[in-house]
């Protein structure tokens, strides 16, 4: 058995208390093993010290052989002073207290007291330090500072120059984090401020975070700006559901609204970051399109109706069932959803004519790598990132697409020294940090994938079989380095760096280049012969949920595929329903097969063709040629002109429901919000549709359809609610 690692640890005295700690721990953190505080503004836990507001001064002695404590002359920063042994801190003398009077004093000379108007007033640092530490009174009676109020650094920040405090916590964020370096100090004294270079506009995609770790008032949500106090507010742990990195956040609103979005920190996840997109994305709970009561078609028009009446034309629509419905579904559906509309469809309409896939490429069950190689699609949890020598990322932007995993990237770049490999056909935010940059021909992803594996089977470094090593001589590094464009010393450099502690990662938006499915196939051939690790994440927020509970025309929850008639019987059995047998159609084929008026009804969940799929022609010619056509969803889209029946469904943060993230990783979302108007949550009104259909015990909550996931699919046993923990648990 391996040895636990072990901590330096050195003792030293708090307030005259001994402690251990970790050797060259920080005194800010040390202090707070004892329950005590040190005021901070510059500081922070995940940005490199740098003592610049000096609000953190304590006094700092050393033991003496006699037992006294000699003092160092001067009170020190406990942000840049590491634990060593006999150390002696002091953080409540009455020096250390004449200091932070005096910083504070500072302060304000220039700050403006906007505390009444300021929109970081009950919640600001400086506000709380003042109150604690700082002077009963003023003796500042000169004019202060003027500077031009509520500049627009950007579409969502908004600074006020007159109450920065030049602590550097945003520059060093855009430096150490998100890596774009935007922001910087410009001009010196009195006059310094915090901007883009040239004044250009602050386009960092992870801006917003830097109002929240602005200890003032400087920078604020240009978005958030005077819409509420947070006194006004409540505030309900959440999770964000734009994209499918799942992050923790805190959901803020007012009189039943929606106003505001923070990061929550989530260790696993993504720590206490935000991207943009998700913090400034979640509009669509306020909008005025928002879908609140059930309509009908009648007489070319459609017109508002009951949820009985609803119900009635869509379970008469969908009789004839099997091959004639279908269902496709979008990516912002919780789990119990899923599971409840897959059941309705298998076991009331008796049709697998199911879809959540939007790509162009769409696998067959036999073509999974799961089945075919037996490699699992996600092998690494994003926190695991930061432990890995060498990353190649391939075939997607990640910033973009998956933008906490950029963040942890980088993190595992400038902390760690991972490598880095970026292969892409445009230019990315991680082309900044990488150790190599692989820029090739749009088109020539399945080339390259083949180029990297023949380079590593050249070397020596890997084995495989000889109809896949014959298979390979069309891909020689210098025949692939000829089609992609990529000098052939970086295919061979780009294969050196990969190993046993490495990690291939692409996403489905691979799925949309010419032979995906060969791409893929090297890739995993690559990872599995260096003994790497390969992950294609999902994009959507449950997208990865959808497929593990069988939004998939041939697949059933838990991966179980129609094709194992016993396997496939015996899910049946544990749902209480017969599965057909028949394979159903893909999201194309379904489309095709509407525009033909093969499908007479098709039921869309959450999503807009028009908006989700490439062929728009396609999508228009399905949605006039099916007969009957059920559109749920949260928010009017152009699908809805379309529709003959329309639902108002909730959103996620209105309901109870939990979502798989990329890394497989289950989450809750409790309902945060009042519902909206007279919308049901998706798996209401197929449970609903379901017990009209077919009288049968019903579900009352989203926790007892988890209850019959877990018996389905065996892998959802440890996401059962009882055992979901703040950071939720990875299947």
């Amino acid at each position: 058995m391996a040895a636990a690692p072990t901590t330096d640890t050195v003792t030293i005295s708090i307030n005259d208390v001994e402690i251990e700690v970790p050797k060259g721990e920080l005194i800010v953190d040390a202090v707070k093993r004892l329950g005590l505080e040190i005021p901070i503004f510059c500081y922070h836990s995940r940005m490199k010290p740098v003592g610049m507001c000096r609000m953190c001064l304590v006094e700092v002695g050393f033991k003496q052989p006699d037992g006294s404590v000699r003092k160092m002359p001067k009170p020190q920063a406990g942000c840049t002073l590491p634990a060593s042994e006999g150390m002696a801190v002091y953080t409540d003398t009455e020096l250390v207290h004449k200091d932070r009077r005096g910083v504070l004093e500072f302060l304000l000379i220039n700050h403006p007291l906007d505390c009444p108007i300021c929109d970081r007033g009950g919640e600001c640092p400086l506000q709380n330090n003042t109150l604690f530490y700082g002077p009963s009174t003023s003796r500042f009676i000169e004019l202060k500072r003027h500077l031009p109020k509520a500049f627009p650094l950007s579409r969502y920040v908004t600074l006020d120059l007159e109450r920065c405090i030049q602590c550097g916590r945003c520059v060093r964020f855009t430096e150490e984090i998100s890596g774009d370096a935007q922001l910087a100090f410009r001009f010196r004294g009195a006059n310094m401020q915090p901007t883009s270079f040239q004044l250009t506009e602050f386009e960092s995609k992870f801006s917003g975070n830097v109002i929240e770790i602005c200890p003032v008032g400087a920078l604020t949500s240009t978005k958030y700006r005077f819409r509420a106090r947070p006194w006004d507010l409540e505030t309900k742990p959440a999770i964000c559901t734009v994209c499918s990195n799942g992050c923790s956040v805190w959901f803020d609103y007012r009189v039943g609204k929606f106003v505001r979005l923070n990061g929550r920190v989530n260790e696993a996840v993504n720590e206490e970051w935000t991207c943009d997109r998700g913090k400034f994305g979640h509009d669509f709970y306020n909008s005025p399109k928002r879908l609140l009561a059930p309509a009908l078609r009648k007489e070319d028009a459609l017109r508002t109706a009951n949820w009985a009446e609803a119900y009635a034309a869509i379970l008469e629509a969908f009789e004839p069932g099997g091959n004639a419905v279908a269902a496709l579904t979008g990516p912002m559906v919780s789990n119990e959803s899923y599971y409840l509309l897959q059941k309705l469809f298998r076991g009331v309409f008796r049709s697998n004519n199911l879809d959540h896939r939007w790509t162009r490429h769409l696998s067959a069950a036999s073509d999974r790598l799961e089945s075919k190689m037996g490699m699992p699609t996600v092998a690494t949890s994003i926190e695991a990132f930061e432990h890995k020598s060498a990353v190649l990322a391939i075939g997607t932007s990640l910033a973009d697409e998956e933008p906490i995993l950029f963040l942890r990237l980088r993190k595992a770049w400038f902390k760690n020294g991972t490598k880095v490999v970026v292969a892409c056909d445009r230019d990315t935010d991680a082309d900044s940090f990488a150790h190599l940059v692989l820029r090739y021909r749009p088109g020539t992803e399945m080339a390259l994938a083949g180029g990297l594996l023949a380079a590593a089977v050249e070397s020596g470094r890997a084995t495989v079989p000889d109809p896949v090593r014959e298979d390979l001589k069309r891909y020689s590094p210098s025949a692939a380095a000829s089609a992609t464009g990529v000098p052939e010393d970086r295919i061979r450099e780009a294969a050196d760096i990969l190993g046993p502690n490495a990690a291939i990662v692409t996403t489905h938006r691979l799925l949309d280049v010419a032979d995906a499915q060969g791409t893929l196939e090297y890739l995993a051939g690559l990872a599995m012969c260096l003994r790497a690790e390969f992950n294609l994440y999902a994009l959507g927020a449950n997208d990865q949920g959808a497929l593990e509970l069988g939004i998939h025309p041939e697949l059933l929850p838990s991966g179980v595929a129609l094709a194992d008639a016993e396997a496939a019987a015996e899910v049946g059995r544990t749902m209480g329903i017969e599965i057909p047998r028949e394979p159903g159609l893909g999201t194309h084929e379904l489309l095709r097969a509407c525009a033909d008026g093969r499908i007479k009804a098709l039921w869309l969940v959450g999503c807009d063709p028009f908006a989700l799929h490439a062929d728009r022609d396609l999508v228009q010619r399905a949605l006039e040629g099916v007969e009957f056509l059920v559109v749920q969803d949260i928010v009017e889209t152009e699908a809805t002109s379309y529709a003959s029946v329309i639902l108002p469904m909730l959103g996620p943060a209105e309901q109870d429901g939990t979502y798989t993230n990329m890394e497989r990783r289950v989450q809750r979302l409790r309902q945060v919000i009042p519902d909206a108007g007279d919308a049901k949550p998706a798996w209401r009104i197929f449970a609903e549709a379901m017990l009209r259909a077919q009288p049968q015990t019903p579900f009352f909550s989203a926790e007892e359809i988890m209850e019959e996931i877990a018996r389905v699919a065996p892998a959802f046993e440890v996401a059962r609610y009882d055992r979901l923990g703040h950071e939720g648990t990875r299947l």
